[in-house]
């Protein structure tokens, strides 16, 4: 199976800080892919309950004001937990997401584990001859729209335009085998589930 035929689900969040043990996701975007297509878009605010820094606000123009009525991670992990399920996760710095995502679920008391797939790390490897590879740069170098830059569903769609671009450019076959040596396998068994 190709890459882009496999169940994907892009994934890009929103959140307080860098640090997954301590800072909360404010914002949660999710593309679903079937067959190589959209099969559904889903994106939510979520009230991080705790303050967030004004350098974030600034960053990604999401305020306190706006995350005060907008459920809970845990309002939504289990819906969320069935958008993600089955899918590969694939995230512009997939460990960061897939972190924040881990933690989450597990405060929650539900065990998540999943295959992830890393544009960074897809982008260095297919476009070795360039020095950054962070989403900007990747946005700028292969002319992508992305209609809200830091807002998660703006980035999550950016992603998945680069996903496109590079199955254009180095063929389907060699972007699924490329995406295969990148992909990170779960360090949970894959059918775990729900914690009890």
């Amino acid at each position: 199976m190709q890459l882009l035929d496999a169940p994907l689900a892009i994934v890009d969040l929103e959140t307080t800080g860098a640090n997954a043990s301590w800072d909360r996701i404010t914002e949660i975007a999710v593309i679903g892919i079937d067959g190589g297509e959209i099969s559904g878009e889903w994106s939510t605010l979520v009230d991080p309950q705790t303050a967030i820094p004004p350098a974030i606000q600034a960053l990604t123009g999401i305020s306190n004001d706006m995350v005060a009525g907008a459920p809970t991670f845990a309002g939504l992990a289990r819906e969320l937990y069935e958008r993600l399920a089955g899918r590969v996760v694939v995230a512009h710095n997939a460990r960061f997401d897939y972190g924040f995502l881990r933690q989450a679920f597990e405060r929650e008391g539900i065990r998540y584990a999943a295959r992830t797939l890393c544009t960074v790390k897809l982008s260095r490897r297919l476009y070795p001859g360039h020095a950054r590879h962070n989403l900007d740069s990747l946005i700028a170098r292969h002319g992508l729209r992305c209609r809200a830059r830091h807002r998660a569903l703006g980035d999550a769609d950016a992603v998945w335009q680069f996903l496109r671009v590079a199955a254009a450019e180095h063929g389907a076959a060699a972007l699924a085998e490329t995406a295969r040596l990148v992909t990170r396998q779960p360090s949970l068994p894959a059918h775990t589930g729900l914690a009890a």
